[in-house]
């Protein structure tokens, strides 16, 4: 009998040790939470150092890390349309410490694209907020391409067949439009592809290639150098930031809706009261007066929103760009 009542006592005190554990070790999480953030947050950046996602970005860290109290150290991680840097996003410890900034590619254009994703671009993140929207507007180098409107580009395309169309990489915006343009006008283009808008820009200004349909954010500064000729937005309506330029269609070329945007992601997992924390973090940054002229002035349009806006707002651009990428026939190249 005596046993049998050892036996007993210790299952319960097993049992009782395992619970202490239990509320221990939630005890610890409930706390962490509570202090968040209490060290560094890592931004992963899916393109290059340079281009205009990562300067928004390290703006963004800034602001970040004066508001909440620690570092927010960028972390850029090109290749392959931004795929691997958010894969990385995706694959990380879903406790607040590791964050993304996604894009049209990153969560609109490649899962339709690319044959193979190494992530599901729904199921595999948290949406945070949505950061940035901005035009994409029709760029040459009006040396390398002397052209007075859209129907000189086609007609010079056309005549020559060895017209250039560059962008920052496989499923951007850029690669999107660049597609639309050869389908709606039968112009012989061929699309080049980079590793970030940073070096195509570079190799736009330096003649390598002849014409952009890149982000407003990034060429406006080269359209009011002089050192690019605008000729159009490829949005249904002209932009706030360059009134003046008109859209595609009434420039001839139909049914044009394509637009750059990117915003800020956590992996699936992440408790969501660090998401709407930093969802209201997010907002009080872009509403920052210094933050906002900056952006303005550069032609990115700041765009908060709420975890579940954001969500609803990639929900509608998956089907648009998979039938745009159908149509177009586009491809990774």
């Amino acid at each position: 009998m005596k046993i049998f009542y050892s036996h007993i006592a210790r299952r319960l005190a097993s049992r009782y040790a395992a619970c202490i554990a239990v509320g221990l070790m939630l005890a610890a999480a409930a706390s962490a939470q509570g202090s968040y953030p209490n060290k560094p947050i890592r931004l992963v950046v899916p393109f290059p150092a340079g281009g205009s996602v990562d300067v928004t970005s390290r703006a963004l860290a800034q602001k970040l890390s004066e508001q909440l109290g620690q570092p927010v150290i960028v972390d850029n991680r090109p290749g392959a349309g931004g795929n691997i840097g958010m894969d990385v996003v995706a694959k990380s410890p879903a406790d607040g410490y590791t964050l993304g900034m996604g894009a049209l590619s990153t969560h609109a254009v490649n899962p339709a694209l690319f044959s193979k994703m190494p992530y599901d671009a729904v199921k595999d993140f948290a949406p945070i907020s949505l950061l940035v929207v901005t035009p994409n507007v029709l760029v040459t180098n009006p040396v390398a391409l002397p052209a007075v409107d859209v129907a000189s580009i086609v007609a010079s395309a056309k005549a020559s067949g060895k017209v250039n169309c560059a962008s920052g990489s496989n499923g951007s915006a850029g690669h999107l439009a660049c597609e639309l343009f050869k389908l709606q006008t039968g112009a012989p283009i061929t699309h080049v592809p980079y590793k970030g808008g940073g070096p195509a820009m570079t190799d736009l200004l330096g003649g390598q290639v002849q014409m952009m349909f890149d982000n407003m954010a990034s060429s406006l500064p080269q359209i009011k150098a002089g050192k690019l000729k605008a000729f159009a937005v490829t949005t249904p309506k002209r932009s706030a930031l360059a009134p003046e330029l008109p859209t595609m269609a009434e420039a001839g070329i139909k049914d044009f809706d394509v637009f750059t945007w990117w915003g800020l992601f956590a992996p699936a997992g992440t408790p969501p009261e660090l998401v709407k924390r930093l969802s209201v973090e997010v907002g009080k940054a872009l509403a920052a007066p210094d933050l906002r002229e900056k952006w303005l002035a550069s032609g990115a349009e700041p765009a908060a929103s709420t975890p579940e806006e954001f969500s609803a707002f990639i929900g509608k651009e998956l089907p648009k760009y998979a039938r745009i990428v159908k149509e177009t026939g586009a491809k990774v190249d």
